[in-house]
């Protein structure tokens, strides 16, 4: 309750100095992060941000087809070896 409390305490402190200081502030701000998503530093840091988390998700998704395989791969061979199940079962509901 008190992270609620302090919350709503801090909303309302921004938003009337935020009033206070009116669209003028409001907009120098805004032109400020403009300009610095604009700038080619911000860019090129961007950039290398998304190729390295593209070329991460690419290698995970190997990785866990991979493991797919390998596990599809291990079932069927139970499957077919013997004709038994494959020892992957279900627990019975617990007696009361």
């Amino acid at each position: 309750m008190k992270g609620k409390l302090g919350l709503m305490i801090g909303f309302g402190a921004g938003y009337v100095l935020g009033a206070k200081a009116g669209t003028e502030r409001y907009e120098q701000l805004r032109r400020l992060y403009d300009n610095l998503l604009d700038s080619p530093q911000v860019q090129r840091v961007t950039g290398r941000a998304k190729d390295a988390a593209s070329s991460g998700y690419e290698q995970a998704k190997d990785k866990a087809s991979e493991g797919v395989s390998k596990v599809r791969g291990t079932v069927q061979e139970k499957r077919s070896g013997d004709g038994q199940q494959t020892g992957l079962s279900v627990a019975p509901p617990p007696t009361p």
